[in-house]
């Protein structure tokens, strides 16, 4: 899929493999255009991406070749083990988890999945998770609290599943009580979100220690569709319910909340997928070796403290 302000780029760079095709057939000389033009596409990259509206980067967000949970947690581990079910009702495979080791440290995995094509989405419910599937996240994250186990969640979720019967198994308790139960885990967690933070659906997996967003992702109590279809009663305003939620990375690192950004490779996530790993493992060590340190009984309340202390005004 190649997005509206992602054209003049491929335009260059497609102009780029032409010339260098030439430069293989024939014997022109043509080493100093090929220069100039790739530094012209990399400039342009830098003031695209350095640009980028919040509606933007929330289309870069949903990108079908950003890279999704599993991505993340098979290129940051080579022994990753699936755990699955809730011991009380089914498997959700909109929710994944399980034990693998980033670095020397082994770490519980957990995280929305989402599908590259039709079939994949249906069965992943396009990541929108059933109760079972938060219940299943909060049954190994307690496994992990009884081994000592340090905790990554992965979020990249357009919201919970609204439907009748997710609604009728308890999907609101659900959600809540994941929220509730986090603050009490006495191992480090650290929340990455890789994708799309959409509402409770994204909070149900997102009490961490550490809360840190990619560049180009949002996290957000509803999305600009959604927003502009109440404040508006039409999809039409989208980018100025975009631009009005304020829900980009650097907006919540502004707001104070969040911990921190992850810088992308220049052009996205999607054009580099080894590189966004890379970054998010980074990331995960370096926030982990730092929490490591804090003693069990500072680390919750510091956990607590940091989530009371949001949305409060002083007069």
């Amino acid at each position: 899929m190649l997005l509206e302000f992602e054209k003049p780029i491929i335009e260059l760079e497609e102009k780029l493999a032409g010339m260098k095709e030439l430069a293989k057939d024939s014997e022109a000389d043509v080493a100093d255009a090929i220069a100039t033009l790739e530094k012209k596409i990399v400039e342009l990259k830098k003031e695209t991406f350095h640009n980028l509206t919040r509606w933007q980067r929330v289309q870069l967000s949903r990108h079908p070749d950003r890279p999704y949970t599993l991505d993340y947690i098979y290129g940051m581990t080579d022994d990753f083990i699936e755990l699955h079910g809730d011991r009380a009702f089914r498997d959700d495979t909109a929710m994944v988890g399980g034990l693998g080791t980033i670095g020397d440290q082994a770490f519980m995995i957990v995280g929305q999945q989402k599908g590259r094509n039709t079939k994949q989405r249906q069965m992943r419910n396009f990541g929108m998770a059933n109760p079972e599937g938060y219940r299943k996240a909060l049954r190994l994250m307690k496994i992990a609290d009884n081994f000592k186990v340090p905790i990554v969640c992965l979020v990249d979720t357009p919201g919970a599943f609204p439907g009748l019967e997710a609604e009728e198994r308890g999907q609101g308790e659900a959600i809540a009580r994941n929220i509730k139960d986090m603050f009490t885990l006495n191992v480090p967690i650290i929340v990455v979100i890789i994708g799309e933070g959409a509402s409770g659906g994204a909070l149900g997996i997102a009490i961490g220690d550490r809360v840190l967003m990619m560049e180009n992702t949002w996290y957000s109590v509803i999305s600009p569709e959604s927003c502009s279809s109440i404040l508006w009663r039409s999809w039409d305003f989208k980018e100025q319910a975009a631009e009005a939620l304020k829900l980009t990375a650097n907006d919540m690192i502004e707001k104070k909340l969040i911990d921190g950004v992850i810088e992308e490779p220049l052009g996205g996530a999607h054009t580099d997928v080894k590189g966004a790993v890379v970054g998010v493992k980074k990331a995960i060590l370096d926030n982990y070796k730092q929490l490591k340190k804090v003693p069990v009984d500072k680390l919750r309340s510091q956990r607590i403290d940091k989530f009371v202390a949001m949305g409060v005004v002083n007069q």
